[in-house]
């Protein structure tokens, strides 16, 4: 038994662009090769790749609309073909009269006016059906039609940053507990993402780079030790507000976040996953232990509907407003400039007391002076005293025997 040779899967715009051919959505694609609808939006941005029976199953698919789009090409050019010559006879019958006999040039601009409508319609016939089946130039936009000049990247910037930043200071305001904390944490994340705006620009959600980088940020635990975050802020005036604050932030770090991000914010459970650097099942465990804490405290909030309600009321009830858009560019760009002076100084003074040290240097070794040690076997020295009668006539002698010589001084005792 021979095995059926799995067709390649074509490039990730092609796939996306056979699925609006065939007038399918993500969510039909994705019940017939038996995935999710994110996993197939992954494969057609060109995310993630299928692999294995999904591979399979999916490039199956990927065919057969292929020839669907083939057939219905086909059928659509046969249908134009018909109904212009059709056409064209009509008018020629209807119109007899002594021009027949016109030159031939005369006859295909008459078919060619004749045929104009028929052909219009053609064309968008193949683009409605087909989007790329049929190649149609396109006719010259006219000038109040043509597209806007892109935005500059202070432009798109303050756009990402007027739709997400209200929303995201008040969800890390859930997160921390701290109304000037979760301030700082979205404008900090917003400073990062404005030295790194090429990278940022060009990434799938630039609004969950953002958001991950200001929860990172605010569940730091490097906070407790500043002394502006070492009391607590004072709680919301709401009785059911200060409840559900105090059971989040009961909560542990990983079990709080996930819960913001799958009940407040409203991400699927892997999105979840992904964001918080974790696995689907450690994520889900984190969520379902969250849910019974909050539940265990608050019977009314075990419905998951309720809990979402709660938490964007618990975040709307607090006025949190966040700095204007240059007053962050301003503040990022200056907090580079100051980081960029400060290694450019580091650098200097390590390179001038690397210098100093080797002009001060000694150029050759010096062994150490060797401390004293007591030397054994030596007799102590005595002190002189009286001669004994050997050496007084020795003496004598010595003082009364004639010198030859040089003079020389000889003490005298007084």
């Amino acid at each position: 038994m021979t095995q059926t040779p799995v067709p390649p899967l074509p490039p990730p715009k092609e796939r996306r662009r056979l699925r609006e051919a065939a007038s399918l959505t993500q969510a039909q694609v994705a019940a017939r090769v038996g995935v999710s609808r994110e996993t197939v939006r992954d494969w057609e941005n060109g995310r993630t790749t299928p692999r294995g029976r999904r591979r399979e199953a999916y490039a199956h698919l990927l065919v057969s609309l292929t020839e669907q789009t083939a057939q219905m090409t086909a059928e659509i050019t046969a249908e134009i073909t018909a109904e212009i010559t059709a056409e064209i006879t009509a008018k020629i019958t209807a119109k007899k009269s002594p021009e027949e006999t016109e030159p031939q040039e005369a006859m295909g601009g008459r078919d060619m006016t004749v045929g104009q409508g028929a052909r219009e319609r053609a064309e968008t016939a193949v683009r409605t059906a087909v989007p790329a089946a049929v190649p149609v130039e396109d006719p010259a936009p006219p000038p109040e039609a043509r597209p806007e000049r892109p935005l500059s990247p202070a432009q798109a910037f303050d756009a990402l940053y007027a739709f997400c930043a209200p929303a995201l200071v008040r969800q890390t305001y859930l997160l921390t507990g701290r109304r000037e904390l979760a301030r700082e944490s979205v404008e900090r994340a917003f400073e990062l993402a404005w030295q790194r705006w090429p990278e940022v620009a060009c990434d799938p959600d630039p609004a969950g780079w953002v958001r991950a980088t200001a929860y990172d940020f605010a569940l730091s635990p490097w906070h407790r030790f500043r002394p502006r975050y070492r009391h607590p802020e004072p709680p919301p005036s709401d009785a059911s507000d200060r409840a559900l604050l105090n059971v989040l932030l009961e909560l542990t770090p990983p079990q709080r976040r996930a819960l913001l991000l799958y009940d407040g914010v409203g991400l699927d459970l892997p999105e979840t996953a992904a964001e918080t650097e974790a696995t689907t099942p450690a994520t889900a465990n984190r969520l379902l232990n969250a849910r019974a804490a909050v539940a265990a405290r608050l019977p009314d909030l075990s419905d998951p509907t309720e809990l979402h309600h709660r938490l964007v009321e618990l975040a709307s009830t607090e006025r949190l407003r966040a700095a204007t858009p240059a007053v962050v560019r301003d503040g990022s760009e200056r907090r580079a400039r100051f980081w960029t002076r400060a290694a450019i100084a580091f650098t200097v003074a390590l390179i001038g007391t690397t210098a100093l040290t080797l002009r001060t240097a000694p150029t050759q070794y010096e062994p150490p002076v060797p401390p004293g040690e007591t030397v054994l076997g030596v007799p102590p020295r005595v002190a002189p005293g009286p001669l004994s009668e050997k050496e007084q006539k020795l003496r004598a002698k010595l003082r009364a025997k004639m010198q030859h010589g040089p003079e020389r001084l000889a003490p005298q005792p007084r």
